[in-house]
């Protein structure tokens, strides 16, 4: 347990070290924020008597920053963020001409769609096939892989839960330079994910933060709006 760095961290060896399974790496588990470690760990912590932090209470590990964020554009997406100009920021509620966006909750079980659990519902993001250092190449793929995670997100109920880009720009190449797919690495997260939301309740949000302005948003498509200042995520969603 020398390793460990927070009391998440430490549950995990723990839980490791008494034979629990179906656990990612300690590596892939860092990549998670802590909401979404304590999902993972819930299940298997419990049937060891083990007793989680509240999520609220545990402060984040310092990582290094890159020099750089990466950024997530491209055409087609300069064209849909485009939206973004006419529209206002009030707390919970992103205001278009038109049409408003609601700030994303956790769901409970009960009002996912029929089949999402399954194992039919994959997170579907393919392999990369470039070069790692081609960061063009590695923007394309990344931006159209969070394009696809974001919503798979919101299927499963954790619209409250989810990586921002530098996060999961920062995971691709950590998996990816240890010789791990990141593509695959995040399919067998998501359907750790799902068996956890099959037998697990979860609040519906973890704080009240909400993103200062427009300027940290982003369009996922036409539905989606995502918003983040690195270290919180907020997923908007288009209001029916």
């Amino acid at each position: 347990m020398a390793s460990a760095q927070t009391d998440l961290e430490r549950i995990y060896c723990e839980v490791v070290a008494r034979g629990g399974a179906g656990l990612p790496s300690m590596m892939d588990f860092r990549r998670n924020d802590s909401r979404v470690q304590a999902l993972l760990l819930r299940q298997p912590a419990r049937s060891l008597g083990l007793t989680l932090p509240e999520v609220s209470a545990i402060p984040e590990p310092e990582v290094a920053r890159q020099t750089e964020e990466p950024a997530k554009e491209s055409g087609s997406e300069l064209a849909i963020t485009r939206v973004l100009a006419g529209c206002q920021l009030q707390e919970e509620l992103i205001q278009c001409p038109g049409v408003a966006y609601e700030l994303a909750a956790n769901r409970s079980l009960e009002t996912l769609d029929d089949g999402v659990l399954e194992p039919g519902n994959r997170l579907g993001i393919v392999p990369f096939d470039g070069e790692r250092n081609d960061d063009e190449a590695v923007r394309t793929y990344l931006s159209a892989a969070y394009d696809r995670y974001i919503p798979q997100m919101l299927a499963i109920g954790l619209g409250a839960n989810t990586m921002s880009f530098t996060a999961f720009h920062n995971a691709f190449h950590t998996l990816e330079s240890g010789g791990v797919d990141f593509s695959e690495r995040m399919e067998k997260t998501y359907e750790l994910l799902k068996q956890d939301r099959k037998t697990l309740g979860l609040k519906a949000r973890y704080h009240n933060e909400l993103p200062e302005s427009l300027s940290l948003c982003e369009t996922i498509n036409r539905d989606v709006i995502v918003c983040d200042n690195v270290r919180t995520n907020w997923v908007f969603v288009r209001a029916d």
